[in-house]
């Protein structure tokens, strides 16, 4: 849980970068436990059940009434974060973490677009210039060199495409419904639901959860844990501050840093993605370069 006393311009700039960080460490580790046989459907029903784990612990801190008649808002979320999730993991499964990742930020420019019209919240010049950035960043960090193409490039965009979306209208939708719940309230809600949802996964495992081998919990459990911890500091930070835009264009950054990791670290999780031509290295840099332009247009 985020604290109410950090400044709010400071608190929507550092709680959405450390997300971001943990973030990029999860994908990697999550891709290392799919890579192991694990399963799109099993990958969901284990970490959806272990985030609403991590997220009841909110329920233990203070919290306001909850209205009975407001109980379907976190339903309608909790259906947004559902299929973005299950996106989420068809992406990562079937494509590049250094692909898959940066995809998901197309969610900025989403959110900054969906503000207006669902919360009435306008969006200044600066931060819509901010996400169209952040989204020339993304492409230049996809770019690849000739004649080579990611494996699985096309569901990998349109199932991150997908998630982009249900995460951009989960957003929204926080910022808006999360003044008159409460942050210790409404979030363990949704991601109660949500786990529920994903009982319905059951049914289309591949193998009982038993068949998992113990390396295989390690990563799923460790990834697990990773996505839920930056989901709470993430969501948390938007539903106590607001600022939805703001707080997305600095949670771009996980594009960045995804690449960055698998570059740097990736070999710790067997990730190859590393070995690609020096001109993928060059046109990530300027992404890179074009996303950093844009958190400093939040941060001054």
């Amino acid at each position: 849980m985020v604290s109410e006393k950090v400044p709010p311009t400071l608190a929507t700039i550092l709680y959405p970068f450390i997300a971001a960080l943990l973030y990029a460490f999860g994908a990697m580790v999550l891709k290392r436990s799919s890579e192991l046989g694990i399963g799109l459907w099993r990958t969901t029903f284990v970490a959806n059940a272990i985030v609403a784990v991590l997220f009841s612990l909110l329920w233990l801190l203070p919290g306001q009434p909850i209205d009975r008649n407001l109980l379907w808002q976190p339903g309608v979320i909790a259906m947004c974060l559902f299929f973005g999730q299950i996106s989420q993991f068809i992406a990562l499964e079937k494509g590049d973490v250094s692909v898959a990742v940066p995809v998901f930020g197309l969610k900025v420019i989403l959110v900054a677009f969906l503000t207006p019209f669902l919360v009435g919240e306008s969006v200044g010049l600066k931060l819509w210039i901010a996400a169209l950035l952040s989204v020339l960043g993304i492409a230049l960090l996809n770019k690849k060199d000739q004649g080579k193409s990611p494996r699985g490039l096309g569901i990998t965009l349109a199932a991150g495409g997908v998630g982009a979306v249900c995460f951009a209208i989960f957003d929204v939708l926080v910022q808006k419904w999360g003044p008159a719940w409460g942050a210790t309230r409404l979030l363990p809600c949704i991601f109660w639901i949500n786990a529920l949802l994903s009982c319905g996964l059951i049914f289309r495992f591949s193998a009982p959860l038993s068949t998992i081998p113990k390396q295989g919990w390690a990563w799923l459990t460790g990834g697990s844990v990773l996505l839920g911890t930056q989901s709470i500091i993430f969501v948390s930070t938007v539903a106590v501050y607001g600022k939805a835009t703001s707080a997305n264009i600095v949670y771009a950054s996980r594009g960045l840093l995804s690449v960055a990791l698998v570059w740097l670290v990736g070999h710790w999780f067997a990730n190859q993605e590393k070995n690609l031509g020096g001109a993928v290295l060059r046109w990530r840099l300027a992404g890179a370069l074009l996303m950093m332009s844009a958190i400093v247009l939040v941060v001054v």
